[in-house]
């Protein structure tokens, strides 16, 4: 099976890449940096999206994973990017399915918690409302997945992922990243800086978690997602005081960690709903997610063993 995977130079996209092709998928990994692991039998496309679809998809593509994003706080700032990379890229993708695959290929959409507008808890069936641009493109992206599937041009199904605790490597531009650098960096006996108060809740998974729902996506019949191709992805409610705790059990020093309120984070973060009801997933058997403690644990015995 060929599979496209965009975005695949970043850390969930590349791993993905990587259990794919232990799977036996041929894999095709989009990026506009060279990803850090190309896996046997596998080739990288990089470049800019647009200018690379005609290679990675043809007519024997029967999966797509879309990634390729920029992420909150990006994309708040550069509207003109946003929207560039979070829809215009999408559509191409979709018209590339449309136009080169001999059959309708399964197509997994990232999207994102940050559809929802400010209320405290969401399930499948709650309005997107949202109220940053970031999240807005998310929307536009689970609409156009669902109307191409409607349509019959792709197999969709957009799995709106919790935030990802702990990301690996640098801090990157998402108003989340707190949520792993008052981690990570502790871990690493490094300072971090958190820009919300202990009692913050957030919705989070692990890395491992957020796979197995992108691969458990891809897997699952697409007539289980119902009339809209969507679903909010197992995540478990955490407080940045449980986050903390979490650390301490594990070895880290939370004297390591600054608060200092930063306004722009807590306008974008502080929308997004922390509680959700994931019972359509759970009847989907996409697989639990897993609790704070594993969520270090994962990272300890991943990045730092």
């Amino acid at each position: 099976m060929s599979v496209v995977v965009t975005g695949a130079a970043g850390f969930l996209g590349n791993r993905l890449a990587q259990n794919l092709a232990k799977r036996g998928a041929q894999v095709v990994l989009c990026d506009q940096i060279e990803p850090p692991v190309v896996p046997a039998g596998g080739r990288a496309l990089v470049g800019p999206l647009e200018e690379t679809l005609g290679a990675a998809i043809a007519s024997d593509t029967r999966a797509v994973v879309h990634l390729a994003a920029v992420v909150s706080s990006g994309a708040e700032r550069d509207f003109d990017l946003g929207y560039r990379v979070n829809v215009d890229g999408l559509r191409g993708t979709l018209e590339a399915c449309r136009a080169r695959c001999a059959q309708p290929p399964k197509f997994v959409f990232a999207s994102s918690l940050a559809v929802f507008g400010a209320t405290d808890a969401a399930d499948d069936a709650t309005p997107t409302t949202p109220l940053n641009s970031y999240g807005a493109q998310k929307a536009i992206g689970e609409l156009l997945v669902n109307d191409y599937s409607r349509k019959g041009f792709v197999d969709g199904r957009s799995v709106r992922l919790p935030t990802i605790s702990i990301r690996p490597g640098a801090p990157n531009a998402a108003a989340s990243g707190f949520a792993s650098s008052i981690l990570r960096e502790p871990l690493a006996g490094q300072r971090a800086v958190c820009p919300m108060d202990l009692d913050t809740d957030l919705w989070l998974a692990s890395p491992r978690s957020a796979l197995r729902s992108l691969e458990h996506a891809l897997d699952v019949d697409g007539a289980a997602f119902g009339d809209y191709r969507c679903v909010n992805a197992p995540g478990v409610t955490v407080s940045v005081e449980e986050m903390l705790a979490a650390l301490a059990r594990h070895g880290g020093d939370r004297g390591l960690v600054d608060f200092v309120p930063d306004p722009a984070v807590a306008a974008i973060v502080g929308t997004w709903p922390a509680r959700f009801d994931t019972s359509k997933a759970a009847a989907m058997g996409f697989p639990d997610a897993c609790s704070i403690d594993a969520m270090v644990r994962s990272h300890i015995e991943d990045e730092l063993n």
